[in-house]
């Protein structure tokens, strides 16, 4: 990881996660926030901005939304919600009815779910693209009716996919549209979607974040006050809020943030360079890699090259799936982002994109020693490899 300062601040990421977001340095107070349990507060007469209900805001929540917004450059807190995917249905209301939605053909799939259904209820179409073919998208945005938000996830889920943040974003402003990046994959200390002209970034605080796999938590940023306003009336009106303490255990998991993420980096691009020359691996992809197609994309806008990657075993699908009944440190399981290394063959779930191959395996590296990672896969790839 690059020894970069965090936006908005003369600190090192580092620095940031670990110091930023605690109680007022006074006599006897505690070193970690408090964890408010309550649902409602003593109020009396006219609101006056104080605390009284716990579905519009609990302080337990500000730490973390505080340093969720530090990292990302942000003025404005965050706002956390119950789910990754409760943060992406509030951003994806935020374009105009009836307008397109441009997004990635490759995104997590109950993205794509959300973003169709708006649609159909709504009005407008959903304009699937390669987010990585940057003349493709600014054809998409402002092809016949312009759009009213373009989404961008990079890398992509699962096919890790690069976009040219900035190159989009201009695009897509000219346009008069709005531009949402989805950076659970990156992380803030990966990039910053605010500085390369996104109106709002998105992530699953359930991953990287967090990181324990232990939380289920989504989070909103933006430097717009009126989009900041309208994400904030969604989430009270709809009910969408975190609970108290799975916002505390985000905090913490967010204290050894740049630590994980500095191993996993590491370790993802190590595996990801020695199964490229495997014989038992048909095909490897992970931005680190020369052959990656946006490899030069991503050298020159990101900090880092990410920590999943993404491997079809020789074999097929039935490979595939064998492969995680012979590890035994790799954890076959849905999701990404924890301190475990897992993996999951995506195409088993029904609405994954069919231009997603069959036989790929997503594969979240986690903090583990490289060499015991490597021998578990390896181990595991020749059994499967001996029982064809």
């Amino acid at each position: 990881m690059e020894n970069t300062t965090a936006p908005n601040t003369h600190l090192a990421p580092a620095t940031v996660v670990a110091t930023a977001a605690r109680p007022p340095r006074t006599q006897g107070s505690p070193v970690n926030p408090p964890i408010t349990i309550s649902s409602t507060y003593y109020s009396l007469g006219e609101p006056d901005g104080s605390m009284l209900y716990a579905r519009w805001t609990n302080e337990s929540w500000h730490p973390a939304e505080k340093l969720i917004a530090t990292l990302e450059g942000a003025d404005l807190p965050a706002l956390l919600h119950s789910s990754g995917m409760a943060a992406v249905a509030n951003a994806i209301h935020l374009g105009a009815p009836g307008k397109a939605i441009v997004t990635p053909r490759h995104a997590y799939h109950a993205t794509l779910l959300v973003a169709h259904d708006r649609a159909k209820r709504e009005g407008g179409q959903v304009r699937e693209v390669d987010i990585a073919n940057t003349e493709e998208v600014i054809v998409a945005i402002t092809a016949g009716e312009p759009a009213g938000l373009v989404w961008i996830e990079s890398p992509t889920n699962p096919m890790l996919e690069i976009a040219d943040i900035p190159a989009i974003a201009k695009a897509a402003h000219e346009a008069g549209a709005l531009v949402v990046v989805d950076n659970t994959f990156a992380t803030p200390l990966g990039q910053h979607p605010l500085e390369e002209g996104a109106d709002v970034v998105v992530h699953s605080a359930t991953k990287y974040l967090s990181g324990h796999s232990d939380v289920v938590l989504g989070a909103t940023v933006t430097n717009n006050p009126e989009l900041q306003a309208e994400l904030q009336e969604e989430r009270t009106n709809s009910g969408g809020i975190a609970g108290p303490f799975e916002a505390w255990l985000l905090l913490r998991g967010m204290r050894t943030l740049s630590l994980r993420m500095e191993r996993i980096w590491q370790n993802a691009a190590e595996l990801a360079r020695r199964l490229e020359g495997h014989p038992l691996v048909a095909e490897v992809s992970h931005p680190s890699l020369a052959s990656h197609p946006q490899h030069d994309r991503a050298t020159a806008l990101m900090n880092c090259f990410g920590g999943v990657l993404t491997m079809r075993p020789v074999g097929g699908a039935q490979a595939a799936d064998d492969l995680g009944t012979r590890t035994n440190i790799w954890l076959p399981a849905t999701s990404l982002g924890g301190v475990e290394s897992s993996f999951e063959r995506r195409r088993r779930f029904p609405t994954e994109a069919p231009t997603v191959p069959e036989d790929l395996l997503r594969v979240s590296v986690g903090i583990e020693d490289i060499e015991d990672l490597w021998q578990d896969l390896e181990q595991a790839l020749q059994a499967v490899h001996a029982r064809r």
